[in-house]
């Protein structure tokens, strides 16, 4: 069960901080982002070894998109496409709300359900693919949004009323380096006695965890290049460090 957390914003030179933790069997290989994909060299993102695709990409246009799978549809499914190449076909644009466009047009029937953000400093949408009707495009609005294997921002969801106002409360300062309280929330993991699922950092008894995480800053100013840390492993273990985007 994936979490990305997304700040907007008008005013600042920061208008769009992301951060988001991968849950993921750890055994499945990866890589950490990168300029992975020669055919694609403008993107830089993570590697899912086994499909090829990313679950975490930006485009040097300043489009960043994001895929969180469904609430039990975890892997891939016979006759279905990988969700990760979605990810590349999402950021791979001039800007946010053409890629959005691009992916809310898809047929939905030959993917197994996800969640997709796709986002740049000047706006962010959430495509929607349940798998009980047709893509859905949702603009994400300013302010702070949270999402993990079901709806943007859902009041059931124990983890999102635990977290999203932490979040709100301790935003980070890009020009400053300072990300700690987002560092530190990335890192919680459940409570005592409660589910593992319901802290940001997952560990389980089958293999199941959080692999990996990253905190993003996209900038007001073009000529300004973004900041992106990435942790290789549980943020609450392995250092976040900057992912080189040159």
């Amino acid at each position: 069960m994936c979490t990305l957390v997304i700040f907007r914003r008008k005013a600042g030179p920061w208008p769009l901080l992301i951060a988001a933790n991968r849950d993921e069997m750890t055994g499945r290989p990866a890589s950490p982002p990168a300029r992975h994909w020669p055919d694609q060299p403008e993107i830089v993102g993570g590697l899912d070894q086994l499909a090829g695709g990313s679950w975490l990409a930006l485009f040097d246009t300043g489009v960043c998109a994001a895929i969180l799978n469904r609430r039990g549809t975890l892997g891939p499914m016979e006759g279905k496409r990988s969700r990760g190449e979605l990810v590349l076909d999402a950021c791979n644009h001039l800007d946010a709300a053409t890629g959005a466009r691009f992916m809310a047009e898809l047929n939905g029937a030959a993917y197994r359900p996800f969640n997709l953000i796709v986002a740049d400093p000047k706006e962010a949408f959430w495509v929607r693919h349940a798998g009980d009707g047709p893509i859905q495009l949702v603009a994400i609005p300013e302010g702070l949004s949270m999402i993990e294997a079901g709806e943007l921002n859902d009041p059931a969801s124990p983890r999102i009323r635990r977290f999203a106002p932490a979040f709100a409360a301790d935003l980070p300062k890009p020009d400053a380096g300072e990300w700690s309280g987002w560092q530190l929330l990335l890192g919680t993991p459940a409570r005592p006695g409660q589910d593992p699922g319901e802290g940001l950092c997952i560990r389980r008894d089958d293999g199941y965890g959080t692999v990996s995480s990253s905190l993003l800053a996209l900038p007001a100013d073009p000529l300004v290049p973004p900041v992106w840390l990435h942790a290789e492993g549980a943020p609450d273990r392995a250092a976040f460090q900057p992912v080189d985007l040159s």
